[in-house]
């Protein structure tokens, strides 16, 4: 883990939550054990639990029931993310195989299932059902989300109309999640609890525009994920839906052309498209513009080391090349 600053705020409960994840996982099914630990200890940002725990301090609150909250986040993160590789048939995350890639695709989509079960199990021991609501409603949406995504693949009309609705869904709605709920355990005022709703739903859409921008930029190696694994699904991902709408003909069909197809042959064709055509600077900026606006969201809280962090982490959600 990087020693950034807003790590190092929460470093106690961050590791109160690391023991919290490891008990929970515990099954008297070895292979659930076997694959739970797997998965939970490949390295991950773990940034939704720490925008729990930096919320929930920013908000003078703290203790067993907002790490266990930070915990559920992260069961519930795990869980899409085992169902995401199967959907996906990824055979890299993190720099290394997946759990389907090892294990194959029916224990990975049933330990998910086991981790969304869990999850469940440590929001009823919460016992808040402001939170159950929050986390409840954001599942539903998240599965929404992928469905959504997966019904337009290989549909080379998608708009980024569309676009934006997908990773509202798919990926800003845990992050808006993660921070409503610690409002509403800390006990916020309505206008905090809604600009902290607000500021993870921002957060989450930047944080995201950033990911499908390092499919064109990054490398495997420095990602730890395929590069051009959504080109290679048929993704239509804002920088390819904002060359075939500004590019020129030639980049607009060829784009076009390898969506409706999948797979990486055109890949370095298109990487060259994307980035003469001005998506890449387009995807950056309006990744900015959401980052600006989540961290003018902080205002509603009182000034403190916490929201000082809230801020760097955001600044870090897309100044990041992995």
């Amino acid at each position: 883990m990087q020693p950034q600053a807003f790590y190092r705020a929460v470093a106690d409960d961050f590791k109160a939550v690391d023991g919290i994840i490891k008990k929970q996982l515990t099954s008297r099914v070895p292979l659930v054990s076997k694959i739970g630990d797997y998965i939970t200890s490949a390295g991950g940002k773990r940034l939704r639990p720490l925008l729990v725990l930096l919320c929930g301090k920013a908000l003078g609150r703290e203790g067993d029931d907002m790490r266990l909250l930070a915990a559920t986040i992260e069961f519930l993160h795990t869980a899409t993310l085992l169902h995401d590789d199967v959907v996906d048939m990824s055979g890299m995350r993190r720099g290394r195989s997946t759990a389907n890639a090892m294990w194959g695709n029916a224990p990975s989509v049933l330990v998910g299932d086991f981790l969304y079960s869990r999850s469940f199990e440590m929001m009823v021991e919460l016992g808040s059902m402001p939170v159950m609501k929050i986390l409840s409603q954001a599942t539903r949406i998240i599965a929404e989300g992928e469905v959504l995504q997966l019904s337009k693949v290989r549909d080379a009309s998608t708009t980024e109309e569309i676009y934006m609705e997908v990773i509202r869904g798919k990926t800003a709605m845990l992050f808006e999640a993660s921070t409503h709920s610690a409002a509403a355990l800390a006990g916020a005022t309505a206008e905090q609890s809604e600009a902290l709703r607000t500021f993870g739903d921002h957060l989450g859409i930047a944080f995201q525009l950033v990911d499908d921008l390092l499919d064109y930029k990054g490398d495997a190696q420095t990602l730890g994920k395929n590069v051009g694994d959504d080109l290679a699904e048929g993704k239509p991902t804002l920088p390819l839906i904002y060359t075939m709408r500004e590019g020129t003909p030639e980049q607009a069909a060829l784009v076009r052309k390898a969506i409706q197809k999948g797979g990486i042959e055109d890949l370095e064709s298109i990487r060259e498209a994307v980035e003469a055509s001005g998506s890449l600077e387009y995807t950056a900026q309006l990744a900015r513009d959401y980052v600006a606006r989540a961290i003018k969201c902080l205002d509603a809280l009182p000034a403190s080391e916490y929201r000082d962090a809230l801020v760097e982490l955001s600044e870090f959600a897309v100044a990041r090349t992995h």
